[in-house]
């Protein structure tokens, strides 16, 4: 006799089969559907080597082609990177004998359809090349108030490379920013940073048919991908004994 994974319900009528050939079901009790036995059950091993297959810019179809998981089960062990510790505990101490220097600069990817822009705000360590903080938002004054805010502590009294942006000299203390140009290659860390990005998620391909559906899928990709280029990916670009 099956019953409910959520409420443990006898209450079940048949809801049609998956596209893997399994019985699917509806709980009049609870109102949850599911499956009545799952094909198979993931590892935590396996569970994570098909996210970081999923950074590495395939669609969500393409890892459902590749590893017979279902889009959507993909899409619920995204979701899992909101219980991920702040950005700030990925981070190297700072030397307080030099003080850091932070590049900062936003790009954008369209949400949805292609004319709802959503812009990413990044502030990026110069000496170590790490994601100091991040933000998503428009481009206006509050989006990048709430960068600042996220920046640690020890990155305070930095100085800040940053565009001409209107916004930057209204948040950042103006002893402490240092608004140029690309041509004077103070931000070429940050702008070079951008195309890391876009090589690794999809979603922030500018003229691609890869997009994020919901703003939230887009941060939670986003912030998956920020904790694992701190902690993995920067090591193996050999940047980690600087």
């Amino acid at each position: 006799m099956h019953t409910c994974r959520k409420c443990h319900s006898k209450d079940l009528t048949k809801n049609g089969i998956n596209v893997f050939g399994s019985q699917q079901y509806h709980c009049k009790t609870y109102g949850a559907y599911g499956v009545l036995e799952p094909r198979k059950r993931y590892t935590e091993e396996e569970k994570e080597r098909i996210i970081k297959a999923y950074q590495e810019r395939p669609s969500m179809r393409g890892i459902e082609r590749t590893f017979g998981v279902c889009r959507q089960t993909l899409s619920a062990w995204l979701k899992k990177a909101e219980q991920l510790p702040p950005l700030e505990t990925t981070l190297k101490s700072v030397d307080p004998r030099n003080p850091p220097v932070l590049e900062a600069d936003e790009v954008w990817a369209f949400v949805f359809r292609s004319h709802t822009k959503v812009w990413l705000w990044i502030a990026l360590s110069r000496e170590t090349r790490e994601v100091v903080a991040y933000a998503c938002g428009d481009r206006s004054k509050e989006t990048c108030q709430i960068l600042w805010d996220r920046i640690p502590p020890a990155y305070k009294k930095a100085i800040v490379f940053t565009n001409y942006w209107k916004a930057y000299p209204a948040v950042v203390p103006p002893e402490q920013h240092r608004p140029v140009g690309q041509e004077t290659g103070e931000t070429a860390h940050i702008e070079r940073w951008n195309n890391t990005l876009r090589q690794h998620l999809g979603r922030f391909v500018r003229k691609a048919l890869s997009f994020s559906k919901c703003f939230s899928m887009n941060e939670i990709c986003l912030k998956l991908f920020l904790h694992r280029y701190n902690t993995e990916l920067l090591p193996s670009f050999g940047y980690d004994s600087i």
